[in-house]
């Protein structure tokens, strides 16, 4: 009896520890995407002082910047067969598509992406044409109704994860008249093979406008997709036409719907509300150029907002966009419109489905194992008639089955987390050690546990648990005290290395036909502008130097791959700081 006893408490510390384990993982994986978006709506800002304070480089013409950021739309794509002009060589083993589209040819579609092969861009440019021409007819907001179908399946994000929807047809039906589908948006970004998701899921919009109906989300965005991958994505499967396929798929994008209502009674949006959304007014705007400031606030409202437990409406800090939106906001804008649910999606869940705001808002979301493998499931819902959700769970799994539950977190998700979150602190790495400094004014190199903890959430901003943690970055901390005794001067390598992404989405801007290749002149007036920004004074002679040295075969471009790579791992270039600011003069103000 002893003996049971003690391996009853054995196990649950055991099971508590693992659960402690796993929230923790959950949360630094949650805080650092999070973190990222906030970056990127922040970018925007940056896009709009360029425009402000850059009218022209150098007095050399018209401004480079505004002419990247609103480009002139190719004479050649204004041709609405221009895709006949691309010849499908014999060569060519891939699917040939016939328009109108028929069910063969969504066959031949699915199939020939579950063998991994490329559709032509012939194909991708006309049935993203047939996809625009369909969309400018549909409202701002579907209205669907039951009594046309026994049930309505509702998808959340896929992030070009092609095994998730995949197996949600396997297990649920293809897409048709039975079977009509709702999918929630971000439909492309991070995953891999978000051109095979999105062109299934336009293809079967294509076949049946009235049973296959897509929201838009906050990755379906031409700025959100230089960030996240599909633009780069789209470069490598398309090097000949990719620019052209990039430039469509904008407008398509911006051409969505941004809401669907089911019987009157179901809200299905991507992100949230705010208080100030108005479904009247959101079917009144023109959803492919918002320009008004209140459209603008009422479609970022609906892409890129959270529910809270907390009464009341306020700015989504922790993303950056958009609102979290109370209990009470809920059940004023059912109220108001007579509906009864709010389904959205924008948030991974563990278990790919929750419940909130006493059943009011549910968040689905449908890309399985989204932070590592093994992280969490997928999930979509079936609502009928009596317009009660129903929830199937799956996981796309190769390795997980064969695991525990301990080594799924310890192997993978734990020590992807970890090695994240341990690179975020290196990349702000100044700005903690100046931090810890303000508490350690006798130059002892230690401060306390609450010290530290106080310092790495006001530089990080990640709202973690840092104690829990701390035994899991002792090596940071340590690196973090030793260097406490030097003067610490932000150096141009460890600034760009901090805003490498940033960095990389302006220069695929720049980089007008995507070729990865950046003048040095262009090279030189974008790191102008981003310091302008940022503040700070850059030497053109450090910049120039720079750009030289990367330039490794002397043709006058650079490879911006191979830059970034350059500085990847920039925190293990401390003992060379001192060498490569006296080279490059490279030390900020």
């Amino acid at each position: 009896m002893k003996a049971a006893v003690l391996i009853q408490r054995w196990y649950r510390r055991y099971m508590a520890r693992l659960e402690m384990r796993r929230r923790y993982t959950w949360n630094i994986f949650q805080s650092i995407e999070y973190a990222g978006e906030q970056d990127q709506l922040q970018l925007s800002s940056f896009f709009s002082f360029m425009l402000d304070n850059f009218t022209q480089l150098n007095g050399n013409g018209p401004d480079l910047i505004s002419q990247l950021l609103d480009p002139v739309v190719d004479p050649w794509l204004d041709k609405e067969t221009c895709y006949n002009l691309i010849a499908v060589p014999e060569s060519y083993t891939g699917p040939r598509l016939s328009f109108p589209l028929s069910v063969s040819d969504t066959n031949t579609l699915l199939g020939a992406f579950k063998e991994q092969q490329t559709l032509h861009a012939r194909y991708v440019l006309q049935l993203l044409y047939e996809t625009k021409k369909l969309l400018k007819q549909m409202p701002n907001i579907i209205h669907l109704s039951t009594s046309y179908t026994k049930e309505i399946t509702i998808c959340g994000d896929l992030h070009g994860r092609l095994d998730d929807l995949l197996l949600i047809f396997y297990k649920n039906g293809l897409p048709s008249a039975e079977t009509p589908y709702v999918f929630n948006g971000d439909f492309v970004d991070r995953g891999k093979k978000s051109v095979e998701v999105v062109m299934l899921l336009f293809a079967y919009l294509l076949l049946y406008p009235d049973y296959m109906h897509l929201n838009r989300g906050n990755h379906e965005d031409h700025i959100m997709n230089l960030r996240y991958g599909f633009t780069k994505e789209v470069m490598l499967k398309y090097k000949t036409h990719g620019r052209e396929i990039l430039q469509l798929f904008q407008d398509v994008f911006s051409l969505l719907p941004v809401a669907t209502v089911i019987d009157g009674k179901i809200l299905i949006v991507h992100g949230g509300i705010s208080d100030q959304t108005d479904l009247d007014f959101l079917s009144t705007i023109e959803r492919h150029k918002v320009s008004g400031s209140k459209q603008s606030f009422t479609i970022v409202d609906i892409l890129w907002s959270d529910p809270k437990t907390q009464e009341g409406c306020s700015a989504n800090t922790f993303r950056g966009g958009g609102c979290y939106f109370g209990p009470d906001i809920t059940q004023r804008l059912l109220l108001q419109h007579g509906l009864q649910l709010l389904i959205r999606s924008h948030e991974c869940k563990q278990e790919g489905y929750e419940l909130c705001h006493g059943g009011q808002v549910i968040t689905i979301f449908s890309a399985s194992n989204y932070y590592e493998e093994g992280s969490n499931r997928g999930a979509y819902i079936k609502v009928g008639r009596e317009l009660v959700p129903r929830f199937y769970q799956y996981q796309v799994s190769r390795t997980t089955r064969k695991l525990t539950l301990t080594q799924r977190y310890n192997r993978s998700a734990e020590g992807s987390a970890l090695r994240a979150l341990k690179e975020k602190l290196f990349t702000h790495r100044s700005e903690l050690m100046s931090g810890f400094q303000q508490y350690d004014q006798n130059n002892t190199g230690c401060v306390s546990v609450s010290e530290w903890a106080q310092v790495l959430e006001s530089v990080l901003r990640l709202d973690l648990p840092w104690r829990t943690l701390r035994p899991h970055l002792s090596s940071v901390v340590t690196i973090s005290f030793l260097l406490f005794s030097f003067q610490v001067t932000p150096n141009l390598a460890e600034t760009l290395f901090r805003y490498r992404t940033d960095i990389g989405i302006i220069f695929n801007i720049i980089d007008k036909d995507h070729s990865g290749l950046i003048s040095i002149e262009e090279f030189r007036h974008t790191w102008r502008l981003f310091s302008a920004h940022l503040g700070v004074d850059i030497d053109d002679r450090a910049i120039d130097d720079l750009a030289r040295s990367i330039d490794f075969n002397k043709d006058g471009s650079i490879d911006f791959t191979e830059f970034l790579e350059a500085f990847r791992v920039v925190h293990k270039l401390d003992n060379k700081d001192q060498q490569l600011n006296g080279k490059m003069d490279g030390k900020f103000s």
